[in-house]
C-alpha cells in the first residue's frame, strides 16, 4: 500500500456487496475493512478489502497465518482449516481475506485493475493493518496460490515492503506465472508436461474470450454444468453451490485477463530462499502435477506433500491440509529460532 491508513470496522467493504456470507459460529472472527491500493492508473477505482482475523490477537500470537483463497471462492471456505488450525495450536494469530473481485470486497470493473502488481499491494495493505512488521505464514489455494507467488516473487527481487516478512510459504495448486512462462518455452519439465498442462488449461483460453466466460459462469449454465462437474475435477461437486458463486466467477475471472497473457510473455527471474511447501493435488483436474516440475530452481528450501484429491479440496480434506500447513509452520519457525 502507497499512503492511507486502515479504516475503522464502520467503513464500506465493498463498492457492490453481496449476500453477507455465512461463518461457522464455532470459530469467532473479527472483521474489519483495509484501505488497500491507490487507484490502478487509468482506473480511477481504489479498492476496500474485508478481511477477518481469527484466534489470538497479533501481539500474542505464537505465529501468524494468512490464508488466501482461489477461484472462484472467497474466504469463507477457509473455516473448516482455521477450525483444525486454532484446535491444535490456539495461540495462533489467523488471517483471511475476500482478494478483490470476490466476495465482500471492491470488485473493480475494468481488468487493469486486477494486474499482479496490485494483488501484491492488496497483501501489503492486509499485512500492515494485521500484523505490522511482524513475519507471516502465506498459504494460499489456487489464484490465492499464484497471487502469494507474486509477493515471493517481488520479496525476492528487493521489493523493500516485504523484506523479512514472509516466515514461510504452502503453496496450493497454482503456480507461479514465471514458472509456468518457463514451462511453455521448454525451460523446465518435459514435452509430456508441457501437453498435459496445456490440454487441463482449456478453461483459462476460454475466460479470456470476453463474452465467453459470463455467458459459460451465468446461474443457469453453472446449474446446468453442476450435473457433469466431476468429470472435469472430482471435487468439483464440492464448491459452495451459493448464490453469490456466479457473480465472484463473472467478476474475478478478470484475473486471468489481466495476467494470463502478459505474465507469459514477460517472466521474471528470481530465486527465493523463502521455506516453501508445495502441496501437490494427484486428481487435480486442472494444475497437472508434471506442471509442479522444476520449481526447485527458483526455491531451492522447497519440500513437496502430495494428496490424492481433486483441485477443490478443502471442504473435505481441510483438516488434512491444517495438519500440512501447521507442520510446515513449526518447522520454519524452529528453523529461524
Amino acid at each position: 500500500m502507497t499512503g492511507g491508513s486502515a479504516p475503522d470496522s464502520g467503513a464500506p467493504l465493498s463498492t457492490s456487496p453481496p449476500s453477507p456470507p455465512m461463518v461457522s459460529p464455532t470459530v469467532p472472527h473479527r472483521r474489519r475493512g483495509v484501505a488497500s491500493s491507490p487507484a490502478a492508473p487509468g482506473t480511477g477505482e481504489a479498492v476496500s478489502l474485508a478481511v477477518r482475523e481469527y484466534g489470538a490477537r497479533s501481539e500474542d500470537a505464537s505465529a501468524h497465518v494468512l490464508l488466501l483463497h482461489g477461484y472462484p471462492e472467497r474466504q469463507d471456505v477457509w473455516v473448516p482449516v482455521v477450525a483444525h488450525l486454532l484446535e491444535r495450536d490456539p495461540d495462533l494469530h489467523v488471517i483471511t481475506y475476500d482478494y478483490r473481485g470476490a466476495g465482500e470486497s471492491t470488485r473493480p470493473t475494468s481488468t487493469a485493475a486486477y494486474v499482479v502488481d496490485l494483488l501484491v499491494d492488496d497483501l501489503v495493505a492486509v499485512l500492515d493493518a494485521t500484523c505490522g512488521d511482524t513475519a507471516v505464514h502465506l498459504v494460499g489455494h489456487d489464484w490465492g496460490s499464484v497471487q502469494l507467488w507474486e509477493a515471493i516473487a517481488a520479496e525476492a527481487t528487493g521489493d523493500p515492503r516485504l523484506a523479512g516478512r514472509i516466515a514461510s510459504y504452502t503453496s496450493v495448486s497454482g503456480p507461479p506465472l514465471d514458472h509456468l512462462a518457463d514451462l511453455a518455452r521448454g525451460r523446465v519439465g518435459s514435452w509430456r508436461t508441457r501437453v498435459s498442462q496445456l490440454v487441463h488449461s482449456w478453461y483459462v483460453y476460454a475466460f479470456l474470450v470476453p463474452g465467453l466466460a459470463e455467458a459459460a459462469l451465468s446461474p443457469r449454465a453453472v446449474a446446468l454444468g453442476s450435473a457433469h462437474a466431476h468429470r472435469l475435477d472430482p471435487t468439483l461437486t464440492d464448491l459452495t453451490r451459493a448464490e453469490h458463486l456466479s457473480s465472484d466467477a463473472r467478476h474475478a475471472v478478470r484475473l486471468y485477463r489481466a495476467n494470463v497473457v502478459g505474465g507469459m510473455r514477460r517472466p521474471k527471474a528470481w530465486v527465493s530462499g523463502v521455506p516453501t511447501q508445495v502441496v501437490v493435488l494427484e486428481r487435480d483436474g486442472f494444475v497437472t502435477p508434471g506442471s509442479l516440475a522444476d520449481l526447485e530452481r527458483r526455491c531451492p528450501d522447497l519440500v513437496r506433500q502430495h494428496l490424492d484429491v481433486g483441485h477443490f479440496l478443502i471442504p473435505t480434506h481441510g483438516d488434512r491440509l491444517a495438519e500440512l500447513v501447521l507442520d510446515h509452520v513449526h518447522d520454519a519457525g524452529a528453523r529461524s529460532a
